[in-house]
């Protein structure tokens, strides 16, 4: 069709609608320059200006509905974009690919991007498709402008397809970077617990290793608060809510036999949480275990004290022999 009918076909086709060449490239800029079929059909486009735009070669099919536009010689964010935009409305980039985005492993040379979706989308050559029921508000973000899974669901998914030293690494990785949130890995496996697979007992087996290698394994920033403060005073790292005597404690030395209990307010303000408190300091105390506990203000506003107080109980802890 010559290019006047495509302007006749614009002009008569539809009132206040905007140019196609203006969609395209203005989608196209956003989101790695790609662009889905419905996202420019929903702003007027036709399927008769897809077609001949594929035909001229200023659109170039990458999956079924999607398009670079101008070129396919895309970077890996375009090629991840159009992957999650192939899968359809609410998928997310996922598994092995997510973590690559959020910077926890190496990208890799596979050609078969990973997303996961609450859709009918279906796997293809090029894309594995995880279809899942159980996606929440929490599990999705959004990463230099892709859709992705979260750091902490993409770690219970990264846990059913990669062997066990990857994802230690991945788990190293995000301690590094101060992402690790425990309390978010725990809603994510527990919102997956139907899952097949061993998945979920590679993940537990995980954040064992990291607590006895000292980790923080930590469920609050009060939490980090405290590991981070002994870092910067050059003590040991504790296992973080560790089990001691059938407990568990927020940190401990197992070699000294010290503990450390972290009091914040919003946990401990019921009479019953008072009764379990009282409990837990005695039964550890009978145990043979020095059980330090700290606040909020303690960690925050006297960090010299804490530090010293730490100090003297795993300089006190070293004069007995470990347990046989």
């Amino acid at each position: 069709m010559p290019a006047n009918a495509e302007h006749s076909e614009h002009r008569h086709g539809a009132q206040n609608v905007e140019h196609p060449d203006r969609v395209l490239g203005e989608l196209a800029a956003r989101q790695h320059g790609v662009v889905a079929r419905r996202q420019v059909e929903d702003r007027g486009v036709t399927r008769r200006m897809l077609k001949r735009r594929v035909a001229s070669g200023q659109l170039v099919r990458l999956h079924r509905g999607v398009y670079a536009v101008g070129h396919a010689r895309l970077t890996r964010d375009g090629w991840w974009m159009a992957a999650v935009l192939a899968a359809g409305p609410g998928a997310l980039l996922s598994h092995r690919d997510a973590a690559a985005l959020h910077g926890l492993r190496p990208p890799g040379n596979h050609v078969r991007w990973e997303v996961t979706t609450r859709g009918r989308a279906s796997s293809t050559d090029r894309i594995r498709v995880f279809g899942t029921t159980t996606l929440r508000a929490e599990d999705a973000t959004t990463v230099d402008g892709i859709p992705v899974t979260s750091v902490a669901r993409t770690l219970v998914d990264l846990a059913g397809v990669v062997p066990e030293a990857q994802l230690t690494k991945a788990l190293n990785e995000v301690e590094r970077q101060r992402l690790f949130d425990l309390r978010a890995i725990e809603r994510a496996m527990a919102a997956t617990a139907r899952r097949n697979g061993r998945g979920h007992a590679a993940m537990r087996q995980a954040l064992a290793r990291l607590r006895t290698i000292g980790a923080p394994v930590t469920r609050s920033e009060l939490e980090d608060r405290f590991v981070a403060l002994l870092d910067a005073h050059d003590l040991p790292r504790p296992a973080t809510n560790a089990s001691v005597e059938g407990m568990e404690v927020d940190a401990c030395w197992p070699q000294q036999r010290v503990a450390v209990e972290l009091d914040g307010w919003g946990t401990h303000q019921t009479r019953q949480a008072f009764q379990n408190d009282r409990e837990r300091s005695n039964d550890l105390t009978v145990a043979d275990w020095a059980l330090l506990r700290f606040t909020w203000a303690d960690v925050t506003r006297r960090p010299e004290q804490t530090a010293a107080r730490v100090a003297r109980a795993l300089a006190r802890g070293r004069r007995y022999p470990p347990d046989p």
